[in-house]
């Protein structure tokens, strides 16, 4: 009789034990869904600790009213925001957020878009190593490479507009003054532009 007990007792903690978990994990991806990667960031997303993960909320691709002067098919990256804009037509412009060069190398002018590549391979600059000695000569494209899924070259210019696999430095100044986006939305950008676009830099 004791035996029974124990047993039923074992059993109803096992099936509990696995309702909870199944619980939990249902909870963890339904908030996974909700808040997929992005950045933290003083102008929108934010970093959340659920069950002992970390989550970075969302900086939404979203369209926006434009009235300035510059053409559709233009990108204007205003860097002080943390943002790209992608000029579209009847006033509007799509806003992605981004990440942008920290504090000594922070940049703004003119140029264009001399060459696309996907998942492009990444020879750090001699500048950078002389910085990194740690940093590899040589990079082959792919998900580990820092350029992520898309890049697009800015002139004749160590500066490229690229992904990252590092989206929660999106929407902060953490790079040597390339523009960081999300893979989705490089890939996104990538596709509405054409070798020759004008990007405008700004603070």
């Amino acid at each position: 009789m004791i035996s029974r007990t124990v047993a039923g007792i074992m059993l109803s903690a096992t099936l509990g034990c696995g309702f909870v978990t199944i619980g939990c994990a249902a909870a963890q991806a339904q908030y996974r869904a909700q808040t997929q990667y992005r950045a933290p960031d003083r102008y929108g997303g934010s970093v959340t600790n659920f069950f002992g993960f970390r989550f970075y909320t969302i900086i939404p691709r979203t369209l926006v009213n434009y009235s300035g002067p510059h053409q559709p098919g233009t990108i204007i990256i205003n860097t002080s925001e943390r943002r790209l804009y992608l000029v579209m037509a009847h006033g509007q412009a799509l806003r992605y957020g981004v990440g942008v060069g920290r504090d000594g190398f922070s940049w703004s002018g003119t140029n264009t878009i001399s060459m696309k590549k996907e998942w492009p391979d990444w020879t750090p600059p001699e500048d950078m190593l002389r910085r990194r000695p740690d940093l590899p000569r040589h990079m082959v494209g792919g998900v580990d490479n820092p350029l992520g899924a898309r890049a697009l070259y800015l002139g004749s210019s160590l500066y490229r507009i690229h992904g990252s696999n590092e989206p929660e430095t999106i929407g902060q100044a953490v790079s040597s003054g390339c523009i960081r986006m999300t893979n989705d939305d490089v890939i996104d950008l990538y596709d509405r532009v054409k070798v020759g676009t004008t990007v405008v830099v700004t603070h």
